[in-house]
């Protein structure tokens, strides 16, 4: 790991075309302190997106990169960290993209409990097709296509992450910069699969899970009696609809994460005698 990279070091030379005052510049910001604090370097990363708004930054981040199709960014993540151990991956999307048709993937990835980070950006509605409920979005959240308002209930991905084995389960805000890279930072270096829901708010087609209903319903839980440790404590925290909470949820202290466990040690990533000439050279440029 290299120790002098700055965050902007993760910068791409291309500008975004979210929306301004969109969450996920707060989210992409984040990301790259993390990653810059965590000792990390842009030729030692990689980076899946899926697709929606979130999908773009792969493009605005200065490290090796997939944009891959919906809701199949983690199941790519998880080649990527198998073929090369030594990369430093992390995994980004959005509710839509990672608690709808990529659902099943999520839960199958916190249950490998590869060693990769899973960063996810909630905004809960679909954006990049301008404003249809997506799978967080809250009962009665009206909507173009849901007038009268939606009628089931919200996934919880974090009662998901933890049902399923997660062994590090957090929730950030995109507005609270320093907790937010606090959080990114400290899922870099847990040992196994790290997940941060991120409350982002979508600034042009979600007028009720704004910037103001964020900061007056949080509660931080460094700011309670939580025990991150207590499967039980956590159980009670994902499952109460009354309050957003950031901060770590759960962490097993003593997680073994995949690699590990299966015993994979070293890199996969090399092309077998006999490959096409310069495939080689291909592997080593694009790992």
């Amino acid at each position: 790991m290299s120790s002098d990279v700055r965050f902007t070091d993760f910068k791409s030379d291309k500008q975004p075309t979210w929306c301004p005052g969109c969450g996920d510049f707060g989210t992409m910001n984040g990301m790259m302190k993390a990653l810059a604090e965590t000792g990390n370097h842009p030729d030692e990363t990689f980076l899946v997106a899926g697709i929606g708004c979130s999908g773009k930054i792969g493009t605005y981040m200065h490290s090796y990169a997939l944009h891959g199709v919906h809701g199949r960014a983690l199941p790519v993540g998880t080649g990527v960290k198998l073929a090369n151990p030594d990369l430093e991956v992390m995994v980004a999307g959005g509710d839509g993209d990672g608690y709808s048709i990529g659902v099943g993937h999520f839960i199958h990835a916190v249950r490998r409990n590869v060693d990769m980070t899973y960063v996810v950006m909630d905004n809960r509605i679909y954006g990049l097709t301008k404003g249809q409920a997506s799978p967080t979005s809250q009962e009665g959240f009206e909507t173009a296509t849901s007038p009268d308002g939606t009628s089931v209930p919200p996934v919880n991905p974090k009662a998901l992450a933890l049902s399923a084995g997660g062994t590090f389960i957090a929730q950030s805000f995109s507005s609270d910069s320093q907790r937010h890279t606090e959080l990114v930072k400290q899922a870099i270096e847990h040992d196994g699969f790290g997940f941060v829901n991120v409350y982002s708010p979508c600034v042009t087609f979600n007028d009720v899970d704004t910037y103001d209903y964020f900061r007056d319903s949080i509660v931080d839980l460094e700011d309670t009696d939580h025990d991150p440790g207590s499967f039980d404590q956590a159980k009670d925290r994902v499952l109460d609809s009354d309050k957003e909470y950031i901060g770590i949820l759960y962490q097993d202290e003593d997680s073994t994460p995949y690699v590990e466990r299966e015993g994979i040690g070293s890199n996969k990533a090399e092309i077998p005698d006999g490959a096409p000439d310069g495939a080689t050279d291909l592997v080593r440029e694009f790992y």
